[in-house]
């Protein structure tokens, strides 16, 4: 394609110039890619990039001035150290194919020019335009997908027809918009969204970007959610200097690692089939050989030139061809559609070695035709998880939590909370902890008998499931002793705070209901104190003793919490509400 840009915009495009804000990959902080985005637009008389691209568009020279900037982006690119092995993201406006000199082939040219790969760019494409009915965001997606170019789909979850997308065109990558990214970790609703989109997303064979990371707490979670890559201030902001796009980014690196369960991974790696990929520019008859001298292998994954994972090939597929008239002609027959490998991929969810097991089992629970996980490892192929793998990961996990459940409440027993509690040691968030104990559980027991202590006991478990929420982890300590535990922000510590007093309220009313007619009347009932004197105990009632862990709090060792519990259990048994809380600093 001849450029010809008028003079003004020439000497504009020698003034803008290209920023590169790094993508990374969330389990390692390994460098994955650069996202281009334009800089100096205010030099040349623009107050933000979107009116320089509405003023091209307007000018009808969209599409040659676009050319223009892919070649600066490019070039620039070339310039980043060890850049053949990472990718260019590049942003694309939708407009671009009402251009009456819109063609094709352009692109390729230019990378050949600069001997850049064609699995070095990835095309980044946003709703923002589709709106207006003047533009047709699935014409751009189908052109760059017809001229085998990697597609990622932008701020997604605010668009029109995001779903839609995913169902008629699977892009390779999608990025999820900041909105729901910001303090993720306190707010439920965006996590389960957030976590719907990717499980969505990895079971489709499609990479997840978290984009606009700005604090450890969000890119911690959304690591745990299953998201593959990060993208944010927290990672680094866009930069001119080249130099400073390094290969590791040793802050994440840490964050990550620290947070890492390296026991799951050990139980991950024992299950793991280290199947031999199959390149996805393999030729059919290399497939065919390969099913020859590998009988006994059923299902194959396959990659791309990075080594990442592309999808599954199953070896029934081959067979379906190699048993039917002219099967093998057509599979080997260059001039064919059936010839290439790709036509025959089947999507595959994948995660990384790194990812909590209950990510690998919602995956695969979520698809009842899964035919397993592929495993990655920094973003490369690591290995298969088969269908039989993973039901015995499950069985192994379902055994694992009724051991540590308490029998008789089937309450998360003392194993589960001391994690919890170590968990809330090693982190910086704000989280609210508060023991109950039942007040005169013993003279109780002894007068209404165990059967009825046990009844109790339940009664008590089954209020904790019903009234507290979700977001409170609920455990038994054991005998009349239980813990909750919450993360919590400013603006719902005084509804947590409201909840636990609500449920020291309801277990002290509906557990007059195992009393006599006379003892409900009395409001007591006559027992042996522990040195057998016969005493007046008053009914059934349960204590709150809670502490408060602020984001500043220093001292968060499991001593300090239990020093302070321990006071505080005293506190509340004395205390009229039967509730006591303080705060550590």
């Amino acid at each position: 394609m001849k450029n010809e840009l008028p003079k003004i915009w020439i000497d504009n495009l020698e003034i803008l110039d290209i920023a590169f804000q790094p993508i990374l990959n969330i389990h390692t902080g390994e460098l994955y890619a650069v996202e281009a985005l334009l800089r100096n637009y205010q030099e040349v008389g623009f107050r933000s990039i979107f009116s320089l691209f509405d003023q091209v568009y307007k000018d009808n020279i969209l599409y040659k001035f676009d050319i223009a900037l892919r070649e600066k982006a490019l070039l620039k690119f070339t310039t980043i150290k060890d850049y053949k092995n990472i990718r260019l993201f590049y942003n694309l406006d939708n407009r671009l194919l009402e251009m009456p000199d819109f063609s094709h082939g352009n692109t390729t040219k230019i990378l050949k020019k600069l001997d850049v790969k064609k699995e070095n760019i990835c095309f980044e494409i946003s709703e923002r335009h589709e709106i207006s009915s003047e533009c047709n965001i699935e014409k751009v997606l189908q052109h760059y997908k017809d001229e085998k170019f990697s597609i990622a789909i932008d701020d997604f979850g605010i668009g029109y027809s995001g779903y839609k997308l995913l169902y008629d065109f699977t892009p390779d990558i999608i990025k999820i918009d900041r909105f729901f990214l910001q303090n993720i970790e306190k707010k439920i609703k965006k996590k389960l969204l957030v976590r719907n989109i990717t499980h969505l997303a990895m079971q489709l064979g499609i990479k997840v970007i978290a984009e606009g990371v700005e604090t450890k707490e969000e890119l911690l979670t959304c690591k745990d959610i299953g998201c593959h890559l990060v993208q944010g201030y927290l990672v680094q902001r866009p930069t001119t200097d080249v130099d400073e796009i390094i290969p590791l980014y040793t802050h994440i690196e840490s964050c990550v690692k620290h947070n890492n369960r390296e026991n799951l991974n050990a139980k991950i790696e024992s299950y793991l089939e280290k199947t031999k990929s199959l390149d996805i520019n393999m030729k059919m008859s290399s497939v065919i050989e390969y099913f020859k001298k590998n009988r006994a292998t059923t299902i194959i994954p396959v990659v791309n030139s990075y080594n990442e994972p592309m999808g599954i090939l199953h070896e029934s597929q081959i067979k379906d061809f190699l048993y039917s008239p002219y099967g093998m002609s057509l599979l080997l027959n260059d001039g064919s559609n059936k010839s290439k490998l790709k036509s025959f991929i089947n999507s595959c969810a994948y995660t990384d070695i790194n990812s909590d097991i209950s990510t690998i089992i919602e995956l695969f629970s979520n698809d009842n035709e899964s035919s397993g996980i592929i495993i990655t490892k920094n973003s490369k192929y690591y290995g298969f998880l088969s269908t039989r793998s993973i039901i015995s990961i499950i069985n192994e996990e379902n055994l694992l939590l009724a051991r540590d459940q308490n029998p008789l409440t089937k309450l998360p027993g003392n194993r589960v909370i001391d994690k919890y509690l170590l968990d809330v040691t090693k982190n910086d968030n704000s989280y609210m902890l508060c023991y109950f104990d039942l007040d005169n559980f013993k003279p109780f027991n002894d007068v209404y008998g165990f059967r009825n202590g046990d009844r109790v006991i339940q009664l008590f478990a089954d209020i904790l499931r019903k009234h507290l929420t979700q977001k409170f982890f609920k455990g038994h300590i054991g005998g009349d002793d239980f813990f909750c535990a919450i993360n919590i922000c400013e603006e719902n510590e005084e509804d947590c705070i409201i909840e636990v007093s609500n449920i020291v309220k309801k277990f002290s009313e509906d557990v007059k209901s195992f009393y006599s007619q006379e003892d409900k009347k009395n409001n007591y009932i006559v027992s042996v104190d522990r040195d057998n004197n016969k005493k007046k105990f008053p009914l059934l009632t349960v204590s709150a003793s809670s502490v408060i862990l602020g984001k500043n709090t220093k001292y968060r060792s499991l001593e300090n919490i239990n020093n302070i519990l321990s006071v505080e259990k005293k506190v509340a048994k004395n205390s009229k509400e039967h509730i006591s809380i303080s705060s550590l600093l």
